[in-house]
């Protein structure tokens, strides 16, 4: 059983710079105990599949179009994600939900849609500072489990306090475990013994310096991380420093 962290370049990179980074990654990531998987932008995806390809990294998209086809200008379709070399997406994610209004039921169709085109989706749940500080966080949660997540669902769950992302600020270990149990409680609930077995990433604020700790607890499967992906070093210090998984969370 094998962690996973999901470097999430955002919007950065150019062909120069993207080919790079990706080169770094692929030559540091042999013999990694952790899966990796790298999500640059749209415009980089073919190229840095192309890098990757026979290494043990795997590349992903940021988001995609609930439709297969069709007149969305400026939109990027699941089959057009995985026709460029994706085999992951990351979907839902609180800078597309607060930035592009994204709703827990657009996040819903575009899973199904990544499901379709044969890519596993990496949807992000996550409260912001006033829903934990208003002691909403887990229940806000759980409501965007229950909404962004379909009756079939086989994918990947990333948990991002919305607060810590690129802040610097992370939540303490006891607040992290204390997510990651009841996503893996809601997982199983909805999911039986599939759901035991999803991984559960966290993400925000994770760097090299605090990835073991927060890598090594109960229930977090790997780490989607930001910031420090766009280093290959410190991307891959932190996938060195995630732990073999001896409990539900492995990449299948």
């Amino acid at each position: 059983m094998r962690s996973l962290v999901v470097g999430n370049w955002k919007m950065h990179g150019l062909g120069a710079e993207a080919a790079a980074l990706a080169r770094g990654v692929r030559e540091g990531a042999a013999g990694m105990a952790a899966a990796l998987v790298v999500c640059p932008p749209f415009t980089q995806i073919a190229a840095v599949a192309a890098i990757l390809a026979g290494s043990v990294v795997g590349v992903g998209g940021q988001d995609c179009h609930p439709e297969p086809a069709g007149a969305h200008t400026g939109d990027i379709s699941a089959p057009m994600l995985s026709d460029a070399g994706a085999r992951f997406v990351i979907l839902g994610h609180s800078e597309r939900r607060a930035g592009h209004g994204e709703s827990d039921a657009l996040v819903r169709a575009k899973a199904v849609a990544a499901a379709k085109a044969g890519l596993r989706p990496i949807v992000c749940v996550g409260e912001d500072e006033e829903e934990r500080a208003a002691g909403r966080a887990e229940g806000r949660v759980a409501e965007q489990l229950a909404g962004s997540l379909p009756p079939d669902f086989s994918g990947i769950v990333a948990y991002e306090p919305v607060w810590a992302i690129g802040s610097g600020r992370t939540p303490g270990a006891e607040d992290i475990a204390a997510m990651h149990a009841l996503i893996r409680a809601r997982l199983v609930g909805s999911f039986g013994a599939a759901g035991s077995a999803m991984p559960i990433l966290y993400g925000g604020s994770v760097k090299p310096d605090n990835a073991a700790a927060i890598l090594g607890l109960k229930e977090v499967g790997g780490g989607l991380i930001g910031g420090a992906s766009l280093v290959a070093a410190d991307f891959l210090a932190i996938a060195a420093a995630a732990p073999a998984l001896s409990s539900p969370g492995m990449l299948h």
